[in-house]
This record gives structure tokens, sequence and C-alpha cells, in this order.
């Protein structure tokens, strides 16, 4: 199962009140590598707020999520691998997502068809948003993300003034519970594979 954010196709068009200093930051702005580096590394989902009845079951039954990103800048990708806990279940994936510089957007192929999220940066750099479907008031939703299991007051605050931004409620809002994570274990085991592997590479760099 795909995170919400990459089952959504976005819409570029200015939201609602463009003049506020905080709901601009709901507008598309071009990506750059400084993008790119505040979003890198290993990441936590803690909230969203989805009103599209599909995307809005998908992220309930998410009881945790942590992922990893790693930006391709040359070639305009991202290595994804995403750890999630459904139903108590660990669900490991491994794929890459596309970044459209200029449109402000980061996309992945999935299902037949690319679908598109748009990067909102906040003041703090250690938290980040995805949005998608801002046109749409029936269907517009954000996800919030941050390097911590658990997001402090102030960095909720944001997610919360940008919730105001897309005309939508505290209430919509649904949360994550990394207290439920259940992919702990194999993160471990891929860390120490992954250890092995290069181990070994260097052994054979050294013979």
């Amino acid at each position: 199962m795909a995170l919400p954010w990459v089952l959504a196709v976005l819409s570029l068009l200015p939201l609602m009140d463009a003049h506020s200093p905080l709901c601009a930051n709901l507008t598309a702005v071009p990506i750059t590598n400084a993008s790119l580096d505040r979003i890198s590394g290993k990441r936590f989902y803690i909230a969203s707020a989805l009103r599209d009845p599909e995307y809005k079951k998908a992220s309930m039954e998410i009881s945790a999520d942590f992922f990893y990103l790693a930006p391709n800048k040359t070639e305009d990708k991202i290595e994804l691998r995403e750890y999630q806990t459904i139903k108590d279940k660990c669900v490991y994936n491994f794929s890459y997502l596309n970044v459209q510089r200029e449109n402000g957007t980061i996309s992945k192929y999935e299902g037949g068809k690319e679908h598109y999220a748009q990067l909102v940066l906040l003041k703090d750099p250690k938290i980040f948003i995805f949005a998608f479907f801002l046109e749409d008031e029936q269907n517009r939703g954000l996800t919030f993300y941050a390097d911590k299991p658990e997001a402090t007051e102030e960095q909720l605050e944001e997610f919360y003034e940008m919730l105001a931004c897309a005309g939508m409620l505290k209430s919509e809002v649904v949360y994550t519970d990394i207290k439920k994570d259940a992919c702990e274990p194999l993160e471990k085991q891929h860390k120490k594979e992954e250890e092995e592997r290069r181990k070994e590479k260097d052994s054979k760099e050294d013979t």
C-alpha cells in the first residue's frame, strides 16, 4: 500500500488566500538541491487530513510509518525505502519517486499512472508537508512528516496553520502512533545486512 500522498493527482492552481504569508507556502515553489537535502534521510509519517474517502480509508489503516529518502540530484529521482505498520503487520516497500523541479512536485508511477504531490517546506527544517487536490474542496488533503517519530507542539502548530490555509479542520486529522510500530526488527535486519555487504565490499577492495 502506498502512502496517501502518492495516490493523489495534484493541480497546481493557486490556493485561496494567496496574499497570506503563511498560506503562500501552499502555492507551488520550484524544488532545489537544498529542498532535496532538507527532506533526505529517515522521516516519519506523523499525521494527515484527507477528504477523499479512498485516501482517508488508506491513511486510517496505517498505524505507524517511517521511510528513508535518498535523492539522486543528477537524475531527479528519490530512492524510497518505506516501512509501514498495517493491521499489526510490517509492510516494506522499495521504489523510486520522480522530481519535477520547476513544478514543485514529487511523483510516483503506480497503477499505470503518475501520481503527483506538491512539496511544502515549513519554517522548521525538520518537517515538511505533501499537499494534493488543493483546488478541490471535497478531496483536498495534507500529509505531515518529521525527522522524529513524534512531532513537537510547535511543529504540529505549523501543520495546523497549513491546515487552516487549506480550509480544513483539526478534527479531520488522523494521527499515527509509533508505539504500534511493527517494523523495527525488519529495519534492524536490513541495517545488519547492509553493514555486512559494506564490509564484504571493503574486504574485496583491500585484496
